[in-house]
This record gives structure tokens, C-alpha cells and sequence, in this order.
């Protein structure tokens, strides 16, 4: 069996960033870190809070640091703890006896990540609010993501939160809170995690020491550090700027920038991430762009050399923004029913590439100058 942390990938890191229990500062989250101390301070401690809020702002850290902060008994109003402090060199290390991480499971017999949490991971969730805690009374458990339960999980969960352990804490990190079943919503206290302005995305990257472009890995990444990191770590920069170039010779598309960038999209996966999961992430993040260009303008900053003359081009009205809107729905919905039945990413990615050099905008688009 795999029981060597160092040799399983966490399902809760974003690939080329540290874990979230590693990160000691959050950018950006004060109202949601003032609203838990006040709790605290003002004796109205839930017993499960829901951290809510797009993907990769921050919901995972500030879940650790609350965990750090609680169980070290720090006085500080910003949940920081310092980094000599035993427990925050335990929970580092995973060996603090009364904190329990769920997430999704390695599968030995499968070789990988298990898709769902399972009930299994619940049960254990079980018996170690029941066991007595090595030093002290107060217990913590971070679920990472909760909406990542299967059924039986939820259900088990929800007994849980019905009979709530005394001085356990539950904390529960959603990014798709409307997943979860009603009656887990109900018994949460919730906290909101906002995307993050590119003044701050700026100030975060420059703290985990990324050198790239901050101003357009903020706007491709629509404000999450952890989505910037992903794209740090996968050369998304480079690969949006092919994107940007493929559609500048629209009407006409270049079929070999083409057929590059879909053998991209075929690489093998690797600890930084899937290759077709960034390819088509950063259609689906053009075609937003795109679609909003033909509403509002082109955005700012641009996330890519002539980025903001391209969509202007593409995207003169609101009717050719509803079909680069539809166009989105569509094949961010085939990327993702053609990746659950392992079709060729190249061919995929092609495909998509083809259909929308034939969109009504893309053919009636101005043959780009010089």
C-alpha cells in the first residue's frame, strides 16, 4: 500500500503550488478571517463552517489557518501563529492527533486518486471525534472538498452534523457549495471568499516568489492565486498567447499553429497537471473573455500581446458575444463529456479549433492588419 506522504499526490494541492497547510499568509480574505475571530472572541463558535468562494482563493488556507490558530491557542486577531510553534511544525507534518484531513482517497488497486470522497473516509471521520484527543479537548476536521462527497458520505456526514461533537469543530471547504445537500448547508455557518483584485493577485504572487507577467496571470486567472500558480507551473501564459496568435489570421486559420497546439493538449499528465485540462481551460477562459468584449470591451489588463485589438475584432456587438457565449457552453460541456470517455485529446482539441474558425464572428471578423 502507498502510505508514504511523499510518494501520494494530495487531490487538495494545487499541482506546482504548496499545500495549503504550508501557506501561512492570505491575501485579500480579511472580512471572512475578521467574521471567524469575532465568532470566536464572542462565544458564538459554530460547530461547521462552510468556506465558499471560486477555486483557488484561498478557502483551503485560510481552513489550516484556522486550525493553527485554534489549536496553538494564539492570541493574534489575524489567525497567525508562528511558524516555530509545535503545533504549526505538527500540522505541517499531518501529526497533530487533534486534527483530521479528509479528501479523496488514494485507490491502491486502481493506481490513483479515488474521483469521490467516499463513506470510508467519513467513518474515520467518526471514530476520531469519539476517540479523546491526545492534548486537550478541542478537536478540528477540514473536509477538502466537501462537495466532492459521493451520497453515502453525505449522509454519513450529515448525522454528524446532527449530533455535533462536543468542542469538535468541522471545517468544510466548497467550491461548488450548491453540490451539497440542503439539510448540510442548513447546519453550516458560512464564509465567503471573494476573488481577489489584480492589486492583490500582484502583491500574493509576489509573495510565493512567481516572476511572470502578474497583471495577466490576474486576469487570466479571473483573481485566484491558486489557479495562477496552476498556470505558472504550466507554462499557461505561453500556451494563452498561442491561442491568442492561432485566431489573429482569422478568417483564415493556420492549420499547423493549429495542430500544435492540440499535440499540446495530448501530453501525458505529470505532477505540474494534465495538458488538456489547461488547453481547454484556456478556450473556455478566451471564449469568456471574448464573449464579455462584445458587451463591455475588451478587458483589462490583457492577458496576452494583442489580446484587446483580437477580441475587439472578433467581438464588435452583442450578437456575435452571444454566439462566442454559446460557443463556450457548448464545448466546455464536450471537453468535458469527451475527457469522462478518454477520447483523443488532440483530435478533440482540434476539433474545437475547427468549429470555432467557422463560428458567424470568426468568419466576418476583419482580416487582421499589417
Amino acid at each position: 500500500m502507498k502510505t508514504d506522504l511523499d510518494d501520494i499526490p494530495e487531490p487538495d494541492r494545487v499541482p506546482g503550488a504548496p499545500h495549503p497547510r504550508m501557506t501561512t499568509r492570505l491575501y485579500g480574505q480579511d472580512a471572512a478571517i475578521r467574521d471567524f475571530v469575532e465568532a470566536e472572541r464572542g462565544g458564538r463558535m459554530h460547530h461547521a463552517w462552510l468556506l465558499t468562494g471560486p477555486r483557488g482563493v484561498g478557502k483551503a488556507t485560510l481552513a489550516w489557518s484556522i486550525a493553527r490558530w485554534l489549536l496553538s491557542g494564539a492570541a493574534s486577531s489575524d489567525l497567525s501563529v508562528a511558524p516555530d510553534d509545535p503545533v504549526a511544525r505538527r500540522i505541517a507534518a499531518l501529526s497533530d492527533p487533534r486534527l483530521q484531513l479528509i479528501r479523496r482517497p488514494w485507490d491502491d488497486k486502481a493506481g490513483r486518486i479515488r474521483a469521490e470522497i467516499t463513506v470510508d473516509e467519513i467513518r474515520r471521520l467518526l471514530s476520531f471525534f469519539h476517540m479523546s484527543a491526545a492534548e486537550g479537548g478541542r478537536r478540528i476536521a477540514i473536509i477538502d472538498a466537501a462537495d466532492e462527497m459521493n451520497t453515502q458520505a453525505a449522509n454519513a456526514l450529515l448525522k454528524v452534523l446532527e449530533e455535533p461533537p462536543r468542542d469538535g469543530l468541522i471545517l468544510m471547504i466548497a467550491h461548488q457549495p450548491a453540490r451539497l445537500l440542503p439539510t448540510i448547508r442548513s447546519r453550516c455557518r458560512t464564509l465567503r471568499l471573494n476573488a481577489l483584485s489584480p492589486e492583490l493577485m500582484t502583491q500574493a504572487l509576489a509573495g510565493l516568489g512567481v516572476e511572470e507577467d502578474a497583471e495577466a496571470l490576474a486576469a487570466l486567472s479571473e483573481g485566484s492565486v491558486g489557479e495562477a500558480l496552476r498556470l505558472t507551473g504550466q507554462g499557461g501564459l505561453q500556451h494563452y498567447q498561442q491561442i491568442i496568435d492561432l485566431f489573429k489570421t482569422l478568417p483564415r486559420m493556420d492549420r499547423l499553429a493549429a495542430n500544435k497546439l492540440a499535440e499540446a493538449a495530448a501530453k501525458r499528465a505529470n505532477a505540474d497537471g494534465d495538458p488538456f485540462d489547461l488547453i481547454t481551460t484556456l478556450l473556455d477562459r478566451f471564449l469568456t473573455r471574448t464573449a464579455r468584449a462584445g458587451l463591455m470591451g475588451a478587458p483589462l489588463p490583457q492577458a496576452a500581446r494583442g489580446e484587446g485589438e483580437l477580441l475587439s475584432r472578433l467581438s464588435p456587438h452583442d450578437l456575435a458575444a452571444r454566439d462566442w457565449a454559446e460557443a463556450q457552453a457548448r464545448l466546455s460541456a464536450r471537453a468535458r463529456s469527451g475527457k469522462a470517455v478518454n477520447l483523443d485529446p488532440a483530435a478533440l482539441v482540434m476539433d474545437m479549433l475547427t468549429e470555432l474558425a467557422h463560428l458567424p464572428p470568426a468568419q466576418s471578423a476583419l482580416p487582421a492588419k499589417g
